[in-house]
């Protein structure tokens, strides 16, 4: 009997997550056995629950809120862009040690570049936060070589520190790094990036419309309902809007790309998906 390879998302809640029909479509599409379920992990107990998937059988984990951090310190072998983050949202368990990376930034870089055709080269973006999202990112970012990154926190020591451990890679990028608080963090930005946790807790956008350029793209990680306050208000001042869901999907075929060796097609994928985000989507 053939067996069939595991792999889960692993996070506190999880239930909400689309992964395992991301993954279900990447595997019905490339032809790989492989099976994909939801790992729900004590806030007390990620390291062992992981283990423990791992041992029955598991191959690999992708890693949401709040373990990201925690998924770091598991894994034996970090890609360079998972140390630069400090963070892993995926885990492959090798019989010679774990290996983490992190393809959050990778996928919210493709779906700028790729799908909504926005090359950062030579632009000002304005990225909020500075928490593991926005660590998540940074290191993409500066990869597409944008003239400038501002990123504005209410804390802007956290942000001074964000800056501070990316400097090197902006320095040879030739990318100008800042760090600037919410309620003065500039105007004119081509590119406005949320990775804040306003959308989710239902807070007041956190800056002012003087942040975007003429035509400027604006983009919340979130995605769906949590995303709208946001990207409504985005929408309201010219700006083109884009949810975290094109994101969601790249990142999540990275990963696949790192488990299986091959990379499945995502517009497909996220056609159907934006579908049933849409139709679960409450009237204006």
């Amino acid at each position: 009997m053939s067996v069939v390879d595991r792999y889960a998302v692993a996070g506190n809640p999880v239930a909400h997550s689309r992964s395992p029909e991301i993954h279900a479509a990447f595997a019905a599409q490339t032809g790989q056995p492989l099976v994909y379920e939801r790992l729900l992990c004590p806030l007390d107990a990620f390291a062992a629950t992981v283990q423990a998937f791992a041992a029955a059988g598991g191959r690999g984990c992708n890693i949401t809120v709040p373990f990201k951090f925690e998924a770091h310190a598991l894994a034996a072998r970090l890609s360079e862009r998972a140390r630069l983050a400090g963070a892993v949202n995926t885990l492959r368990f090798d019989a010679e040690g774990w290996f983490g990376d992190n393809t959050d930034g990778a996928g919210l870089l493709r779906d700028i570049e790729l799908n909504a055709q926005r090359p950062l080269a030579g632009r000002r973006v304005l990225l909020l936060g500075a928490g593991g999202a926005s660590a998540g990112v940074l290191g993409s970012l500066i990869g597409a070589k944008p003239a400038q990154i501002t990123v504005a926190n209410r804390s802007v020591d956290k942000a001074e520190a964000l800056i501070a451990s990316h400097q090197t890679l902006a320095h040879a990028m030739g990318v100008k790094l800042s760090a600037a608080p919410l309620q003065d963090c500039g105007s004119g930005f081509e590119v406005l990036i949320n990775g804040t946790s306003a959308s989710l807790a239902g807070a007041a956008v956190p800056v002012g419309a003087e942040v975007l350029a003429p035509g400027a793209l604006v983009v919340d990680m979130m995605y769906g309902p949590a995303a709208a306050p946001f990207l409504d208000w985005a929408r309201s001042h010219g700006a083109q809007v884009r949810d975290g869901l094109g994101m969601l999907i790249e990142q999540a075929a990275e990963a696949f790309e790192i488990w299986r060796g091959c990379r499945p097609d995502t517009a497909p994928v996220l056609r159907t998906l934006r579908q049933a985000v849409d139709a679960k989507a409450p009237a204006p």
